[in-house]
């Protein structure tokens, strides 16, 4: 028996993918057993390190997730909506511990995630670097000190192949924010301004979305009160923090009972 848990990378090809893939065959504290991508991906049925540009790491890159996920302890995975929720099942029927890293998902995605926690633990976060669930836990407590005579604004920048917006991560904080004035994100959020849109209600978060260039991750989150703003900011600069934060989620959850989890939890913030 092996006594490192056994983690599947889905996604390998990607950006994050190929950093994963890099941080657990690295790491003394998992093993990489598995790398799952789309069928038709080139990358299928390479070994995932040759893939890569670099040395063999005895893992083939598959397309049967399944297959790849019965032999894991955790998969982690920053994929898309559709992809994130079948894998949701697939980690469950395996008891494996999924980590989810995806952005854009929406309400229906979301009730799937629920469905299989129940079997699994499921760690899903916006953002999973430390810094910046620190500025959540931040974001929420300067909120419910300030209060609504104070309007919040929350900036976000990113690459410009990002295809949703706002990111995941300014959903974060937004929720952190209304959580902070005891409020539900939707009945207060303010998205995209254009053309005559009137004052600024009172109490609403609003939202603004950058890209460009190889933004890695910027957020801004704007108290902006009567003569005075309290600035809150997190800039990232290598997607590696990304990854660390979900290697460190996945080594969490091991033993954890099903169920729905976040980096808060993980962090114990």
């Amino acid at each position: 028996m092996h006594e490192l848990p056994g983690l599947v990378v889905t996604g390998a090809s990607g950006r994050m993918g190929q950093t994963l893939v890099r941080l657990v065959a690295g790491s003394d504290k998992a093993r990489l057993v598995g790398a799952v991508e789309r069928p038709g991906n080139p990358w299928v049925g390479r070994d995932v390190g040759e893939a890569m540009g670099g040395a063999a790491l005895g893992v083939v890159v598959t397309d049967d997730p399944l297959e790849a996920f019965a032999k894991a302890q955790g998969v982690i995975d920053f994929t898309s909506p559709a992809a994130t929720v079948e894998f949701a099942g697939l980690a469950a029927q395996a008891r494996a511990v999924h980590v989810v890293g995806t952005t854009g998902l929406e309400a229906e995605h979301l009730q799937r995630l629920s469905a299989a926690a129940r079997h699994a633990p499921i760690i899903r976060a916006g953002n999973m670097s430390l810094g910046l669930n620190l500025l959540t836990a931040l974001t929420r407590k300067v909120a419910e000190a300030l209060g609504e005579d104070w309007d919040v604004e929350i900036v976000e920048a990113h690459h410009r192949m990002k295809v949703d917006a706002p990111s995941g991560t300014a959903l974060m904080l937004g929720e952190a924010a209304a959580a902070g004035r005891g409020v539900a994100l939707e009945e207060v959020s303010d998205r995209g301004r254009d053309g005559i849109t009137g004052a600024r209600t009172r109490g609403h978060i609003g939202f603004a979305s950058l890209r460009g260039g190889d933004i890695v991750g910027e957020h801004d989150v704007i108290f902006a009160g009567e003569g005075e703003r309290v600035i809150l900011r997190h800039v990232a600069t290598d997607r590696a923090i990304f990854a660390r934060g979900a290697l460190r989620a996945a080594l969490w959850g091991q033993d954890r009972a099903p169920g729905e989890y976040s980096m808060m939890d993980v962090l114990g913030l």
